[in-house]
């Protein structure tokens, strides 16, 4: 594994997640007090959970990049660009997105890595997806990519 990185919610989004346990006991204290505790802290524990598991993986391997379940091979990858200014990733994103594009974009990491697909029979032309570390990810996707070139 030459690069791998889990694209997780900050901690802010875990404490307003937190919200959902007042509710849930405003609505089930005037019944049951020990259930309303129980169905809150259960809430919340399932909404991090969620964010958790809907947090999508990037691993580049020696063939393959993977970003949340698609895969594309190496050998089909182009230009890689690091966006680690956010408003010029807002730009790539916003007004320049093709929409073409395959995307998987996270609100809570501003970061991305656009990576040009060469595979003609693909109709994507572009990846754009949200990390933390898009330098680190692009220079690793491009040693990757000239190491299964060289083969």
């Amino acid at each position: 594994m030459r690069f791998r990185e889990r694209v997780t919610p900050t901690i802010f989004a875990f404490l307003v997640s937190a919200m959902v346990i007042p509710a849930v006991l405003i609505v089930f204290w005037p019944i049951n007090a020990t259930v309303g505790i129980i169905l809150a802290v259960a809430c919340y524990l399932g909404i991090c959970l969620m964010l958790w598991l809907s947090s999508p993986v990037i691993e580049i391997d020696s063939t393959t990049l993977r970003v949340g379940s698609a895969r594309v091979p190496l050998r089909h990858i182009g230009e890689v660009t690091a966006y680690a200014n956010r408003e010029r990733a807002r730009m790539a994103a916003g007004p320049e997105l093709d929409a073409r594009a395959w995307t998987c974009l996270r609100g809570w990491a501003p970061l991305s890595v656009r990576v040009e697909i060469s595979d003609p029979l693909d109709p994507v032309p572009y990846w754009l997806f949200s990390t933390r570390r898009p330098v680190e990810l692009q220079r690793e996707l491009k040693r990757a990519a000239a190491a299964v070139q060289q083969r």
